[in-house]
């Protein structure tokens, strides 16, 4: 028989919100940058790894990374993170799986590498301290995703074991970290794909049934 799972640890960005890949591609037009260059400065080169994980784990403020990326890709660094990531919008079907989720008596959390939090807040607008059960932000425990503590510190909050929890993340390298702690995990990637998995691992509807015309 199987055990479903009794909590649900989402990653924010790129799940509660549309992906952040294309806001990325986005802004690199809207700078005149060449193509995968604010990807490669970021992700690839080791000065702009180096700043990141410090901004993740609240090292650096965001306008020390704002200024230090943009000296990095010789822009302007005024609300830098603002800008790269302003298309970003809420996912609608996640939020309101998460929300049937949690009046069906899952435990629901939040589990998010952060990007500091002025001048420009990632999380504004979406109530994340009133419609969810735990909220880990990295920036404020000094450690980060792939990190063992940091999946520990949210199951602390929810009161639940690993094994009793789903886990979900848009960014791929986060999930073995999560399922060797005994988490279930689930890439997302498609918002309907990530809803129709966590119907069948918490074992209750998440969507609304439509009614017939």
């Amino acid at each position: 028989m199987t055990q479903h799972r009794k909590g649900l640890v989402l990653d924010f960005g790129g799940v509660l919100t549309t992906p952040l890949l294309p806001a990325a591609l986005a802004f690199e037009k809207r700078a005149g940058l060449a193509d995968g260059a604010l990807l490669t400065g970021i992700y690839l080169n080791p000065e702009g790894i180096r700043l990141t994980e410090a901004l993740e784990r609240g090292a650096l403020t965001q306008t020390q990374w704002n200024e230090a990326v943009g000296r990095l890709l010789g822009i302007e660094p005024d609300n830098l993170m603002g800008r790269i990531f302003v298309d970003l919008r809420p996912q609608p079907s996640v939020i309101a799986a998460a929300a049937a989720a949690r009046r069906a008596g899952v435990k629901v959390g939040i589990l998010s590498n952060t990007v500091g939090l002025a001048p420009w807040n990632l999380y504004e607008g979406y109530g994340i301290d009133t419609l969810y059960d735990a909220v880990v932000l990295s920036e404020d425990h000094g450690t980060r995703k792939r990190e063992p503590e940091i999946f520990r510190l949210v199951l602390r909050e929810l009161g639940l074991s690993a094994g009793e929890c789903v886990f979900v993340d848009d960014t791929e390298q986060y999930l073995p970290p999560a399922a060797d702690l005994g988490f279930a995990t689930v890439h997302a990637v498609d918002p309907a794909r990530t809803v129709a998995a966590l119907e069948t691992l918490l074992g209750i509807p998440l969507t609304d049934p439509v009614t017939p015309l």
